[in-house]
């Protein structure tokens, strides 16, 4: 596997005095948009029902101005997206010059720590892992009881969950449902600290994630400033792990993690690193089982360590499967929780999005079918329309590893392709799965069509999630009367600022062959 560590890193800390005051002038930018969200989430964010904030001088005010405060969040996805953007010309492959390590990290920095300090914003699934930790915590099976079930309807923690999810078992892992656990007996039903602490655990996911990618891009031939551009600092990564707290950073960080400890094991073969490696794996799959996909990766790359042969690859795949086995009983045994999580994996199945394909032609097949005069097959269809989609990305998957075994990809791509086909064609596609194949595919891939479909994708994406993660029935108004304060404040923002900012928006004549 190439690498162009060295060469990167003599190309990393020679930008002009000129680019580095550019790139200060991003950072700074990216730090306005992280405050304006901070601030804006106090009103415009998914708050819980029993707000802390209510008749709280100045705090409290927000909650009364939903349109302004989710105006201001707006505002500041804006800032934080188009200074992502315009980072993004300091880490493009290619280019003569590129920003430090530590820059990079002082960026990710300055753009986080006021996003920690965020109310919940563009979901409330955060309430529910309070809730199914509360009921951990006292004893009862998260696998069997729902929320309005363990603790009862009045209750605080319940009542922050969405009405769909109250009555429904825990979809997590064992693992995470033991931290969860843990955390739920320091803060017990205290909803602010419960939603802290949670965040923290989502944040070493996020370090663990800061630490893997650029070690596993120096090992797949990627500058690794490029890697933690596209993957530590995404706006999908700082809008839906950090601010929404969701534990795919979590399984993510643990994934790749084991995966750069696994590949130390690569040259010359030690199986106590690949033993290591894939045990974390497994740790991060029993937070969500997707990482699990990892292990046959790995696999692959250690069969063609072995040799390249068809027998190797055999071999590697029932060690694989023996130490996942043998790593899932531990963990289930381990928890106290057993093996309910097998049976509430397709819990969030219950679900009927549009965005994920498969459900949306079953919805498309349907009303085909009522305007035909056939009758109304929805639920037939749907079920009929995910099953294919599993099915296919199964065999995509299984092509995926055969051509990395083969050498035709590198087995990151494949595993970045391989997670994204089973996410974007299982039965349920949310906004930030998209980082389950974007930040694998960070370390591996420099082709300039992946970057831009990657970046559009991902800005995109981080602009068209409401905020408050729920849905504005009766107040259809308040999101056209909020954006359209944010275009005109953003706008506002960049004539401002125009006089600095413009000579970053010009091409520098020793990149002009480059384009972003």
């Amino acid at each position: 596997m190439p690498t162009n560590g060295g060469s990167t890193a003599a190309q990393s800390d020679v930008l002009t005095s000129r680019e580095r005051r550019q790139l200060d002038i991003v950072r700074r930018w990216g730090t306005i948009g992280a405050l304006l969200l901070t601030v804006g989430s106090l009103g415009g964010g998914a708050a819980p029902i029993y707000s802390p904030l209510y008749g709280v001088p100045v705090l409290g005010l927000f909650s009364r101005m939903p349109s302004v405060a989710m105006g201001v969040v707006w505002t500041g996805i804006f800032m934080i997206v188009s200074a992502w953007l315009a980072l993004g010309r300091f880490v493009r492959p290619g280019r003569p010059r590129l920003v430090s390590r530590s820059q990079m990290d002082r960026t990710l920095l300055m753009w986080t720590v006021p996003l920690v300090f965020c109310v919940p914003m563009f979901s409330r699934d955060v309430y529910s892992y309070l809730a199914q930790s509360e009921i951990a915590a006292r004893g009862q099976d998260p696998y069997e009881l729902g929320p309005a079930t363990a603790l009862g309807v009045d209750h605080v923690l319940t009542r922050g969950v969405p009405n769909i999810w109250r009555e429904t078992p825990a979809p997590y892992g064992p693992l995470f449902l033991a931290l969860g656990r843990l955390l739920a007996m320091l803060t017990g039903d205290h909803v602010v600290s419960g939603v802290f602490v949670h965040r923290l655990l989502v944040l070493c996911g996020l370090a663990m994630i800061v630490w893997a990618l650029p070690r596993l891009a120096a090992r797949f031939g990627v500058p690794p400033v490029g890697a933690l551009w596209l993957g530590a600092l995404n706006p999908l990564v700082l809008f839906h792990i950090v601010i929404g707290v969701h534990n795919d950073g979590l399984a993510l960080g643990m994934m790749l993690v084991g995966l750069e400890l696994a590949m130390r094991g690569l040259e010359p073969l030690k199986w106590s690193w690949i033993a290591l490696g894939s045990g974390i794996i497994v740790c991060g799959a029993m937070v969500k089982i997707p990482a699990m996909a990892a292990l046959g990766f790995l696999g692959v790359l250690v069969a063609r360590k072995l040799g390249g042969q068809l027998r190797h690859l055999v071999l590697v795949a029932a060690v694989m499967a023996a130490l996942a086995a043998a790593g899932v009983v531990v963990i289930c045994l381990g928890t106290g929780f057993g093996f309910g999580w097998l049976e509430t994996l397709n819990v969030a199945s219950t679900v009927k999005s549009w965005m994920s394909p498969p459900t949306a032609l079953g919805f498309l097949g349907a009303g085909t079918g009522i305007m035909l005069g056939l009758g109304n097959h929805t639920e037939a269809m749907i079920a009929l329309t995910r099953l294919i989609g599993q099915g296919v990305s199964v065999v995509i998957t299984v092509v995926l590893l055969w051509r990395s075994f083969k050498g035709r990809i590198k087995a990151m791509n494949g595993l970045g392709a391989a997670l994204g086909a089973i996410l974007v064609l299982g039965p349920v596609l949310q906004p930030w799965y998209v980082l389950w194949a974007a930040i694998p595919l960070a370390t591996a891939v420099v082709g300039p069509k992946f970057r831009m479909i990657a970046m559009v994708a991902s800005a995109v994406i981080a602009i068209i999630l409401p905020p408050t993660g729920s849905a504005f029935d009766g107040r259809a108004y308040t999101v056209p009367q909020a954006v359209a304060g944010a275009v005109i404040t953003f706008a506002v923002c960049v004539l401002i600022a125009r006089k600095r900012v413009g000579p970053f928006l010009k091409s520098d004549p020793a990149t002009k062959s480059h384009p972003v």
